[in-house]
């Protein structure tokens, strides 16, 4: 039987790797105040699931000025997608 992966398993962090996964093609990018509207996250939740989804290496976040202003980008790897791909296999392996 397959294992779900713990990274991507936790809710939140699924609804970010699907959302990105959905919203994005390779090498785009979506802003953290859009995502954050997005997924009805508060900023402190979403910048704690976003770490770890970063570090497990499936998101990228990108911190750039535009003018003055700061301005983070997120975006999902191929090791992300990948990861996204074998959690739903598994899933549905569980559920039948």
């Amino acid at each position: 039987m397959a294992e779900l992966d713990p990274v991507i398993h936790a809710p939140s962090r699924l609804r970010i790797v699907t959302t990105l996964n959905d919203l994005l093609d390779d090498g785009d990018t979506v802003t953290f105040p859009r995502l954050q509207e997005l997924l009805a996250m508060t900023a402190g939740n979403l910048t704690t699931h976003l770490a770890k989804l970063e570090a497990a290496g499936y998101v990228t976040v990108a911190k750039a000025f535009e003018g003055k202003r700061p301005v983070t980008s997120i975006g999902i790897t191929l090791e992300g997608r990948a990861a996204f791909r074998d959690y739903r296999r598994a899933l549905l392996e569980l559920l039948g």
